[in-house]
């Protein structure tokens, strides 16, 4: 989610495809520490799964990253992953089509239980053979196999060449979970979880979840703690702001409302509480339906695209917690460019937006709806969209209005095409720009839009995951950022950045926030 990096970036893939390998560093043990104080910290998301193959949201992948562990992880600051369960990984051919990787010795899940090759390809299989519409599947459409040829090793064979795939099975998607516990045909339902990261889960409810270090954990983390407990307050961000403030909390981690953070920023210190910020690559963009009506024609999606003024909503709604988006990639992740930025400008113009509409043969109003769902992509986005919609109808080119539906609603009725301009945010799964890309404009998209380009999936997008010099696709890149900037699909609208709030005597958070997305337990500490 960031790119603050004061840690050395290890560069990996390019190794990996010319044949080198992707080798351990740093400690093989792991789990040292753990005699610290416990720490409690609070959000307003909710975890939605404890089970690898059926999350995909930010709230479980922030309990599988400290509960789970990959072949592969990132460490605090980097962006490219190095070996966790692995003791090596490398492509083996040139093609970036077959990844070997082999484990190390004398690994162990929560319960005791060895970890081998055989519970890799287990997870692998199983989260394919499940393809839970919540869940990760869609990240390996390329996976074609997995083999183990001894117990300390898995081969990956891929159907397209992808150089991305270490960065992949890095991710909260490529949790190894314990073939003994584990249905291979369905998810598990009582919410526990048995893996082999640095914690365990103790309990998990409806009000709570609490981890307590892994004593059997062998990896690269260094636990700072003795446990942590995860409190959850259901979108009740005034309850959550209370309870940090009245020392209920620890921590406040992505929840707060704008207001709340920049006024809590203003005191820092006085309140007993600091704020801690860091760099994102988390964007919103406004999505367009290709088959609607009014949001199908092209001179309506340009119109907006020059109304929009990104700066008012970044001051006026976001108190500066965001900043303005004007590509699909975001700044700092490697092939970022200003697209939209060079295409329409960064301030409005009405002149521009009203020859849009008449080169489209529009003359009167355009009316027009903008849906949002109230707290799924961050707590100001109906006012957001309301600003919007205030932009629109102040040019006196549109007749918007906004209307709001819970998440659940809101994701059925985009898959049904009632919605002709909605919402989306997108927290990365890794810090690649093909994971901006790729899942919104590849086969498969997940923004339900009906947007289709030949040259976008049938050249950019499998020519760019072949590439292992992610270096030298960033033309490749530019040239689908002009593309969707042209024919507008979607509307990038900010960038944010990565806030937490702690109460003083409460250290390391620093290293939780960055372009991994990794939020690292471990690292917490409490004097």
């Amino acid at each position: 989610m960031n790119m603050r990096n004061p840690w050395p970036v290890l560069p990996v893939v390019a190794g990996l495809a010319s044949g080198l390998l992707l080798t351990g560093c740093g400690s093989q043990t792991g789990g040292s520490g753990g005699s610290g104080s416990s720490v409690v910290m609070g959000m307003s998301d909710d975890v939605l799964a404890t089970d690898p193959a059926a999350g995909y949201d930010p709230g479980s992948w922030l309990l599988f990253d400290n509960v789970f562990q990959s072949l592969l992880s990132f460490p605090k600051g980097a962006t490219e992953p190095q070996p966790e369960l692995a003791r090596e990984c490398a492509f083996t051919d040139t093609r970036a089509m077959v990844f070997r990787c082999e484990l190390k010795d004398g690994l162990k899940f929560s319960n005791g239980d060895a970890l081998t090759s055989e519970d890799v390809k287990f997870s692998f299989d199983r989260t394919l053979r499940i393809d839970h519409p919540a869940g990760p599947a869609l990240m390996f459409p390329m996976l074609d196999r997995v083999e183990t040829p001894d117990a300390r090793t898995a081969v990956f064979h891929l159907k397209v060449p992808d150089a991305t795939f270490p960065s992949k099975i890095a991710s909260g998607a490529g949790s190894i979970v314990d073939h003994r516990q584990y249905d291979a045909n369905g998810l598990r339902t009582d919410h526990e979880a048995v893996g082999s990261g640095p914690y365990r889960l103790d309990s998990f409810d409806k009000d709570q979840a609490v981890f307590s270090v892994n004593g059997n954990y062998k990896g690269s983390a260094e636990v700072k703690n003795s446990g942590v407990t995860l409190k959850f307050f259901h979108g009740d961000r005034a309850a959550l702001k209370k309870a940090l403030l009245d020392g209920g909390v620890d921590i406040a981690y992505r929840g707060l409302t704008a207001s709340d953070i920049a006024q809590l920023d203003q005191q820092a210190g006085s309140d007993g509480v600091d704020v801690i910020e860091g760099g994102s690559a988390e964007v919103q963009h406004l999505v367009f339906n290709m088959k609607d009506p009014v949001a199908g024609r092209l001179g309506v999606r340009r119109a907006m695209a020059y109304l929009v003024d990104r700066d008012a909503l970044i001051k006026d709604v976001y108190e500066g917690t965001a900043t303005p988006l004007y590509s699909i990639v975001p700044a700092g992740i490697a092939g970022h460019n200003t697209a939209f930025f060079d295409t329409y400008g960064a301030r409005p113009s009405r002149a521009k937006a009203a020859e849009a509409l008449r080169a489209d043969g529009i003359t009167g109003k355009v009316k027009l709806t903008l849906w949002s769902t109230p707290s799924r992509y961050g707590p100001a986005t109906d006012e957001e969209l309301k600003a919007i919609a205030g932009q629109l109808n102040g040019s006196g080119l549109f007749d918007a209005d906004v209307k709001s539906a819970a998440f659940d609603r809101y994701e059925k009725d985009i898959a049904d095409g009632r919605y002709g301009v909605y919402v989306k945010g997108w927290v990365p799964d890794y810090p690649d720009a093909d994971n901006f890309t790729a899942p919104f404009f590849g086969r498969g998209s997940v923004l339900d839009n009906h947007y289709s380009n030949r040259t976008i999936t049938g050249t950019l997008i499998p020519g760019t995951a072949a590439q292992s010099d992610r270096s030298a696709t960033d033309r490749s890149f530019g040239k689908l950022q002009d593309i969707v900037a042209d024919e507008l699909p979607v509307l990038p609208v900010w960038q944010g950045k990565q806030y937490a709030v702690a109460r003083d005597g409460v250290y390391g958070l620093e290293y939780c926030l960055d372009a991994s997305t990794v939020f690292r337990f471990w690292e917490l500490s409490k004097g």
